[in-house]
């Protein structure tokens, strides 16, 4: 069976994650460490022992779920995991899979997530932007509480920035806009609209200030061409000129998450395993209701990866 790996972004963090990992697997604890002696503090410590409102802070969010992601790929390879035929990540979780793929060194990885978090957070001083999420409408309908919202507050940005299953999108902007787009989708039969613990409005135009420094950071960072294709967030193309990787990384910024669509662009690539790797079951709870015939795997304990590797011939 054709596999895929698809990395999870911010939101997928939370206090104690990958210790039963880190218990069975020596790879967990070595990734973070080296993602440390980047940093310049102790990432594992963070992530063990909190505290928690720090970890949710997207500067230090960024590197975490970086090494995480890249941390369980580790272990799966050494347990002679078998390598997938294509990979993708969920915003941050692109990173992780450019570092899987071979196509940037963990080191330069951290860094330039690092920075990416601290220009995403300068951008939009805490408190004035927000970030929510609209359960059980159509995208069609989420889109026209964006554009109604801004009617309401002319000048201030609600976007709709995460595509991320039929029936879950994700609005960000301006906290007052915000808040009018999910009193508009509560109006329109919304199942649930909540605001998410996220520090800053990432995916939508208050973006585009971040953008332009990261595009700085990116120029000075080596990339080579993926070993193993990764299928980009801005364009759900798989590219492979080191420029061009780049610019998707600078566009997605500012530009939505398509995830149903990256989901179904696996699926037409050939893959009928989709394994999440890294903490939590996110994405593989957003894939079954993408496509119900695809196989959802995650890695985020010792006995998934078990499971996975028994399935899948490792």
């Amino acid at each position: 069976m054709s596999l895929a790996f698809v990395f999870p972004g911010q939101g997928s963090q939370s206090l104690g994650m990958l210790s039963e990992m880190a218990a069975a697997y020596p790879q967990i604890e070595q990734t973070f460490a080296q993602a440390s002696g980047v940093l310049g503090y102790d990432l594992w410590a963070l992530t063990q022992q909190g505290p928690e409102e720090k970890l949710n802070q997207t500067e230090q969010t960024q590197p975490a779920m970086l090494a995480a992601g890249v941390a369980v790929w580790r272990a799966w390879r050494a347990c002679g995991g078998p390598k997938p035929s294509i990979l993708a990540g969920h915003s941050l979780g692109e990173y992780s899979a450019l570092v899987c793929a071979e196509s940037l060194d963990f080191s330069t990885a951290v860094e330039l997530v690092a920075a990416r978090g601290r220009f995403m957070q300068q951008a939009v001083p805490v408190g004035e932007g927000a970030i929510a999420a609209v359960l059980g409408l159509e995208d069609a309908q989420v889109l026209e509480a964006c554009e109604e919202a801004m009617k309401v507050r002319p000048g201030e940005v609600a976007s709709a920035v995460n595509f991320n299953a039929p029936g879950q999108v994700v609005v960000a902007g301006h906290a007052a806009a915000v808040a009018h787009a999910l009193q508009a989708a509560k109006e329109k039969g919304a199942r649930r609209a909540l605001t998410l613990p996220m520090s800053v409005p990432v995916h939508c135009a208050l973006m585009r200030p971040a953008t332009e420094r990261l595009s700085s950071a990116l120029a000075n960072a080596s990339l080579r061409a993926p070993e193993i294709p990764v299928v980009n967030n801005a364009d759900l193309v798989m590219e492979t000129e080191p420029n061009a990787i780049r610019d998707a990384l600078a566009r997605q910024l500012f530009n939505p998450v398509r995830w149903t669509e990256t989901i179904r662009k696996l699926s037409q690539e050939g893959a009928q395993v989709i394994v999440e790797c890294g903490p939590g079951r996110v994405l593989s709870g957003l894939m079954k209701r993408i496509d119900r015939n695809l196989v959802a795997l995650s890695l985020h304990d010792p006995e998934s990866l078990k499971a996975a590797l028994a399935e899948l011939g490792g």
